[in-house]
């Protein structure tokens, strides 16, 4: 079912439930410049047969307004607009799941809103914290000492904004895609042209959005709030991933109290057909592990 949620004066926030309404709700959130309809429906219809699934389209995404030059935001309101969907849902608590800057985004949730989630899981994100990585021999690394993203995906973000034309566009997303999935995987560019064909579809025009790229990062770290959390956190490790490469899921589960992390072979910064299942399935066992405390809990009476 589609939802329309305000979320500032002038600005609505796409919404689309998946599942049934009275099933534990788990709230997908996407990264910079992507609509949420990057989660792919087979994922979103595994997660459903759990939990009620949403997912939305961020502001200057999607179906969502698209006003960013007109009412300029910092990320730190996109985290807000995660609270507002579930307030806009009558949803009091809800598992989170975030992908790159929405990972970031779930951060942000379990330091300033922990009463609003049941759990998170991290996909290709790093940590908003100043602690350091340590190494298994016990050394000790700063954040900013971590490996980098690859120098390929920088050259693609650093491409002039243009005007290409809808098949332009299109071919430029694919070649995006491309340099997010990593190496240990075969590239469907088929399977990805279609993804992305259908996101223009559902935002009724073409063009690329920089809002989240020129968007206030300040005031983004976490780094007490981080390690006193009681919000049960996945990490999920991609060993091909370009952007966020390990050790930052090792560091992510250093710095967040009580968090693990969960290897998904092949995975780069991006959601392939194959990679799915896996990941479907650890996202599951972390969210019911949390469901069945919460019944037991009930059940006695806690």
């Amino acid at each position: 079912m589609d939802h329309f949620i305000d979320a500032a004066p002038g600005v609505r926030l796409w919404a689309e439930d998946r599942g049934s309404i009275d099933a534990p709700p788990l709230l997908l959130i996407m990264g910079a410049q992507a609509s949420g309809l990057g989660w792919p429906d087979e994922l979103v219809d595994a997660l459903a047969s759990h939990h009620r699934v949403i997912r939305y389209d961020h502001r200057d995404t999607g179906r969502s307004t698209w006003a960013f030059d007109q009412q300029p935001y910092a990320v730190t309101d996109l985290a807000e607009d995660a609270v507002t969907v579930l307030d806009g849902l009558g949803i009091d608590r809800a598992h989170v799941v975030g992908m790159s800057l929405g990972g970031m985004l779930a951060q942000l949730l379990i330091a300033d809103h922990p009463d609003r989630l049941l759990s998170a899981t991290l996909i290709g994100t790093s940590a908003l914290s100043t602690t350091p990585y340590v190494q298994p021999d016990g050394t000790r690394v700063p954040p900013e000492e971590l490996p980098g993203i690859a120098p390929h995906v920088l050259e693609i973000w650093a491409r002039p904004a243009e005007e290409r034309g809808p098949e332009g566009e299109l071919d430029a997303r694919v070649d995006h895609w491309r340099a997010l999935a990593g190496d240990q995987l075969p590239f469907d560019a088929e399977s990805a042209r279609a993804l992305e064909r259908r996101i223009i579809e559902h935002t009724g025009h073409h063009n690329s959005s920089t809002a989240h790229g020129r968007a206030d990062s300040s005031g983004m770290l976490r780094t007490e709030e981080l390690a006193r959390t009681d919000v049960p956190t996945l990490v999920i490790s991609a060993p091909a991933e370009p952007v966020f490469p390990p050790p930052h899921p090792q560091h992510l589960a250093q710095v967040i109290r009580g968090a693990r992390t969960v290897e998904i072979p092949g995975m780069g910064h991006a959601l392939p057909r194959e990679v799915l299942a896996p990941l479907t399935a650890a996202i599951l066992a972390h969210t019911d592990v949390e469901d069945h405390a919460r019944a037991r809990d009930r059940t006695a009476g806690r």
